[in-house]
């Protein structure tokens, strides 16, 4: 049994925080007392979240999560899902545990060997060897069937398509052989696999590249075909509910058809280094890191591979802490952290969940204080995301019609902090509202507030879209039509998904003074309070429609003329008229203040439509092929290597066009082109309240 320091019992350091929190309550409660303190405004709540900011009080929760690994449907996973629920409860929320049942993968036996050309042999760590001992799971890849192949080793570069495609070019013949890639080139591991199959690869092993951490092992999974437990594809997996079997062909496509197993870099250079054959690609050469390689095989060195895995159907936890809206409770806004980790998770992802434990303290200070929010607000710990979004994705299917008819915005945290320079994504109409609050926080590495420093480096140029499928907002997104954000600091770390991610990485390189921690916490919880509290929600759908015609023109110079976008750009300009009409209404009424009645029911309509507008860019049929994607916007396109992030199933018409006739490749994209056509209508409708 692994024993966890978790505790309800306060640390001292978190004592003597809670000691000046009270002298803060005590302050307030002399200056509005009897009940008075109901008439401090928002933005006097707003002040006392920022000023009740403790870096010392997130490390001491970073510090009790990373203490053990905590992988998901594992006890201490377990342990960890309680001491969050012991977290909400000491301060007095309301807190709900919700289960899953979910086919879930884990390592039995794996080793690697190398047979080289001089008669050497060499068999490779498996794990890194500081977290010998210490509970963490061997490297592996979860839902890789077992398998083993001797074989020669042939480099594959980031195992895109074009990298075969370079090598077939070259006469390397890849069939037959254990490819070995590397991590990145904008391709997730999964699609790595899946060409390597395509290839006839008898087996795979992925490194990621370090300078630092060359012992580390990029555990992750290479399940296919979407997010979710397969076992229960578009509903949620609960005990005693319906579920698909293994051997069902629908659970079994979501799996590769050969193995494969993450790498050191140190153990992939010691390979690369001893292979012959043809000479590296100068294009891969030049990018990358070790000058030892010099050829991509196949071999003369023989790689000796295996790799027993078990599929096992496991329990997983969501913890909720909820604070009830006064005057719309039926109304939602969330903020979202996935819990479950590979390995400590240090950066992945509990430095978001520390900074939402924090949140939860600065809220419940507010509480004492006699605020209560207007809208419904709900703390959201996730489990299984490593594993394809799975307790997120569960959730929202099992409660999909309540979030899409009450749904007011999803906020997600996965890696709070990966080093400096905040990064975020949103859907456009929080564009604005987001750079707003970051006039409100102060920069953690700098002078000024965030967005002095973001606006220096482009503004909101540098806000992505959430087309990608790499965190808990894609199921609110992508399937339930929810208005998003994304956040964190930093990117690219070098101990991602190692055992290397630990409390001791943050404290010494990624965030020393967890100063990054506050900040990002600031971000999310004044984002959640603006949503919650004011009495419009605070969205402009101007930028969404400056964003749909920046994708139009895009798109007019890429597709063949014979095409017409005339639909598109029709719709589109529709759309802006409509959102110029919302905003003006949301101006006017904001003005009128919120003293009368009939007001106060103008402003509900009105939000009504503002939250329901997203919903109209859903499509019941989903994107071909991958019906569960219903978001025609954004979306993941079946091409793992397209480089347009919008419009997936225009994307996937345009990809799919080698296989058609010409007749048939113009029919299908126009048809794409009116099904977004249709659905950027729905939500100019929506907006404008329309009922024909």
């Amino acid at each position: 049994m692994v024993k966890f320091p978790f505790t309800t019992k306060p640390s001292s350091l978190v004592m003597f925080v809670t000691v000046i929190v009270l002298g803060v309550v005590v302050f307030y409660s002399l200056h509005f007392p009897h009940g008075a303190t109901s008439s401090l405004d928002a933005s006097r709540f707003r002040h006392v979240f920022i000023s009740s900011a403790s870096n010392a009080t997130i490390a001491s929760y970073l510090r009790a999560l990373t203490v053990h690994p905590h992988l998901a449907g594992t006890q201490p996973a377990s342990l960890t899902a309680r001491y969050v629920l012991n977290h909400f409860n000491s301060l007095g929320l309301r807190t709900k545990t919700v289960k899953h049942r979910a086919l879930l993968s884990y390592p039995v036996r794996s080793s690697l060997v190398a047979h080289f050309s001089d008669g050497t042999s060499q068999e490779f760590r498996m794990t890194e060897a500081e977290a010998e001992g210490d509970g963490v799971v061997a490297a592996y890849h979860a839902y890789s069937p077992s398998g083993t192949a001797v074989a020669a080793a042939v480099f594959v570069n980031y195992g895109r398509e074009e990298d075969f495609r370079e090598l077939a070019a070259a006469g390397v013949e890849v069939a037959g052989c254990v490819a070995v890639a590397r991590g990145g080139g904008g391709v997730a591991r999964g699609a790595v696999v899946e060409a390597a199959e395509r290839a006839g690869a008898a087996a795979v092993v992925v490194f990621g590249e370090g300078d630092t951490w060359r012992e580390g092992f990029e555990r992750g999974h290479v399940m296919r075909g979407g997010i979710g437990d397969p076992l229960s594809p578009g509903w949620g997996g609960v005990e005693g509910g319906e579920s698909l079997r293994l051997e069902d062909s629908e659970v079994l496509k979501r799996f590769p058809k050969i193995p494969s197993m993450p790498l050191s870099a140190e153990a992939a250079e010691r390979i690369l280094a001893s292979l012959g054959g043809a000479p590296l690609p100068l294009d891969w050469r030049t990018t990358l890191k070790s000058s030892k390689v010099r050829s991509v095989g196949p071999g003369p060195t023989i790689l000796n591979f295996t790799y027993q895995g078990e599929m096992k159907v496991a329990t997983i936890e969501n913890v909720f802490a909820i604070i009830k809206g006064r005057e719309e409770p039926d109304r939602y806004v969330l903020l979202g952290n996935h819990r479950d980790a590979w390995t400590y998770g240090a950066v992945d992802p509990n430095s978001g969940t520390a900074a939402l434990l924090d949140i939860a303290r600065r809220y419940s200070i507010l509480l004492r204080l006699g605020w209560t929010p207007r809208r419904t607000i709900i703390l959201c710990s996730w489990d299984a995301e490593e594993f394809g979004m799975i307790g997120s994705t569960e959730w929202v299917e099992q409660n999909l019609v309540n979030l899409r008819s009450k749904a007011v915005a999803y906020l997600n945290v996965d890696c709070a902090v990966q080093g400096p320079g905040l990064f975020a994504g949103s859907t456009p109409q929080l564009d604005d509202f987001l750079l707003e609050v970051t006039k409100k926080v102060k920069d953690p590495d700098s002078e000024g507030t965030i967005y002095e420093n973001w606006a220096a480096a482009g503004g909101n140029s540098n806000i992505q879209r959430l087309g990608r499928v790499d965190s808990d907002f894609a199921p609110f997104l992508q399937h339930a039509g929810i208005p998003s954000i994304d956040l964190y600091f930093g990117k690219d770390y070098p101990v991602y998904h190692t055992a290397f991610d630990s409390y001791g990485w943050m404290t010494k390189y990624g965030d020393p003074f967890f100063q990054r921690h506050v900040a990002v916490s600031g971000i999310w919880g004044l984002l959640a309070l603006h949503l919650a509290d004011d009495s419009t929600i605070p969205f402009n759908y101007l930028s969404y429609a400056n964003q749909l015609q920046v994708y139009n023109n895009i798109l007019s110079n890429l597709i063949d003329k014979r095409i017409s976008l005339n639909p598109l750009n029709t719709s589109i300009q529709e759309f802006a008229s409509a959102a110029k009409e919302v905003n003006d209404e949301s101006k006017k009424l904001r003005f009128q203040g919120t003293s009368d009645r009939s007001i106060d029911m103008k402003m509900r309509a009105l939000n009504d439509r503002l939250m329901l507008a997203e919903k109209g860019f859903l499509d019941a049929d989903g994107l071909q092929g991958r019906q569960w994607f219903k978001h025609l916007v954004f979306g993941p396109p079946s091409d793992h290597e397209s480089k347009l992030d919008f419009f997936p199933g225009i994307v996937d018409s345009m990809s799919e066009m080698v296989k058609m006739s010409e007749k048939e490749r113009l029919a299908a994209i126009q048809h794409e082109i009116w099904r977004i056509t249709r659905a950027i209508q729905r939500a100019a409708s929506a907006l404008r309240g329309d009922s024909a």
